[in-house]
């Protein structure tokens, strides 16, 4: 129960920011990530709560959703840690990495690093859950992954593909704990 309030509060922190910059009269998203800025540093943080329309949020919402219920479901000592340096190294790579110009927002770089994590666990650990919550993510996000290409201009790839490394990389990292 204490999971499924956690990843209902985790949601519902997003659709109040996202209500109150539709209300609001300044636009959020010009807080998201910028690349190589000072000002961008922060959005390093608030990205993954802000979202450019409704459209994208009602796209985030459902994957984030069920990817951070099954990281606090199957690893629990590590799921905030993971979370949270999903947020931080993600979004540091593309702040590096991506595009200049542009402001990226959004928490599909988390949930890229969520799928990353949970389908690399599976290979690292070589535990049998863990192959299974691999094999059960792969089967229903590995078509997102084709979202780390630079197919459409308006949609973060960068985010998406940072995000996904991060995870592998956290997967690597935490890959001895328990649960």
């Amino acid at each position: 129960m204490r999971k499924l309030f956690t990843v209902i509060a985790l949601i519902l922190v997003i659709w109040g920011v996202y209500i109150v910059d539709w209300i609001a009269p300044v636009n959020f998203t010009n807080f998201g990530i910028v690349p190589r800025s000072f000002s961008g540093v922060f959005g390093i943080m608030l990205a993954p709560f802000l979202h450019a329309n409704l459209p994208h949020i009602v796209s985030n919402t459902l994957p984030l959703f069920f990817l951070t219920w099954s990281l606090l479901t199957f690893y629990k000592k590590v799921s905030f840690k993971v979370w949270w340096l999903s947020v931080i190294i993600g979004g540091a790579l593309v702040w590096l990495f991506a595009r200049g110009g542009s402001v990226h927002v959004g928490a599909s770089g988390v949930i890229f690093s969520l799928i990353g994590f949970l389908i690399a666990s599976g290979i690292f650990r070589l535990k049998f859950k863990s192959i299974i919550v691999a094999i059960v993510i792969a089967i229903i996000y590995g078509g997102v992954l084709w979202g780390m290409l630079p197919t459409q201009k308006w949609v973060s790839w960068e985010g998406h593909l940072f995000g996904f490394i991060a995870g592998v990389v956290l997967a690597w990292i935490f890959r001895k704990s328990n649960k």
